[in-house]
């Protein structure tokens, strides 16, 4: 099976990438990051409290995450989706069985951090490297339709998670042996995806 592993900041388009490859291979399957946030009361007191809590790994269930992902590497096959409402702040999970997954893809905001534990384990890692004003621009117009948030409320978290992200990855999270590619506006995805998918 092989791993592939998209990051970038918020708005960068990760998830429209997995959605492009999933459509280029019928035997692939999506874990997104996001999806796996933790719930709970202390959670919801946590993400009052602390800024930039879903950016921030404090936020990340890593447990949960790696007991899905690990199914997947073992068994070659998901027997179920979940779903994280940003809003309830609760995770929903529902039976979705596939089958014969050959291509396996981690996307999110915690993807390259998750890779860093992946010791064993072969994968290409994307690294989304967008311009700021489109990947703004992409992050209010979602928080504002799927998450409920006011525009400027929007905007002040998209600047946070932005400065965030890029002082967490200063120091790289990758290993010499993995396979690195950089995707910014005009690169040639579909050329990228050839090296990696055939």
């Amino acid at each position: 099976m092989k791993l592939i592993i998209i990051s970038g900041p918020s708005g960068s388009g990760k998830t429209t990438l997995s959605n492009q490859i999933v459509l280029k291979n019928k035997n692939s399957i999506v874990l997104s990051t996001d999806n796996y946030y933790k719930t709970g009361l202390l959670s919801k007191l946590i993400s009052i409290l602390v800024e930039g809590y879903f950016d921030r790994g404090i936020s990340f269930n890593k447990r949960l995450f790696k007991k899905d992902f690990n199914f997947i590497i073992k068994n070659g096959i998901s027997i179920h989706k979940r779903s994280y409402d940003f809003e309830k702040k609760k995770i929903t999970t529902f039976l979705n069985e596939t089958k014969n997954i050959d291509l396996l893809i981690v996307e999110g905001i915690f993807a390259r951090e998750f890779s860093s534990t992946l010791f064993n384990q072969n994968y290409f890692l994307l690294e989304l490297k967008i311009n700021k004003k489109d990947c703004m621009k992409r992050v209010v117009q979602r928080d504002i339709e799927e998450r409920g948030k006011a525009k400027m409320m929007a905007e002040n978290d998209f600047m946070k998670s932005w400065d965030l992200y890029y002082r967490k990855y200063k120091f790289k999270y990758m290993r010499k042996d993995a396979n690195e590619f950089v995707i910014k506006n005009g690169t040639s995805v579909n050329e990228i995806l050839k090296k990696i998918i055939n």
